[in-house]
């Protein structure tokens, strides 16, 4: 069986082409690759924004759990509770038409 001079390199060349069709086209290719390293960079950055939210309430939780002055500072600001016997004074800026001369102007003027 003598094999012809032409089959072995038309062979191999054919064999060639469909590794690089594979490679360009097929499953696994290369933009297949590209695009899945963009998710996985994407899905990276959101969980890393993720686990430092999580970090960000597990501390408040921990200090809500440990300390009552972390609890009271809240009462204060957000609920604007106060102690027993607590009296709350708020100033109010005096209006420049109610002061003349350092003196309150009357009320009929």
């Amino acid at each position: 069986m003598k094999i012809r001079p032409y089959l072995v390199p038309v062979t191999l060349a054919l064999l060639l082409l469909v590794l690089q069709g594979q490679l360009w086209f097929g499953r696994g290719s290369v933009p297949d690759v590209k695009q899945l390293r963009d998710k996985l960079a994407t899905l990276e950055a959101e969980n890393a924004e993720l686990k430092r939210r999580n970090e960000q309430i597990a501390n408040e939780v921990r200090d809500l759990q440990e300390g009552l002055e972390v609890i009271e500072n809240y009462a204060r600001k957000e609920l604007g509770m106060l102690k027993n016997n607590e009296i709350f004074v708020q100033y109010a800026k005096p209006n420049a038409k109610a002061v003349t001369n350092g003196k309150p102007a009357a009320a009929g003027q």
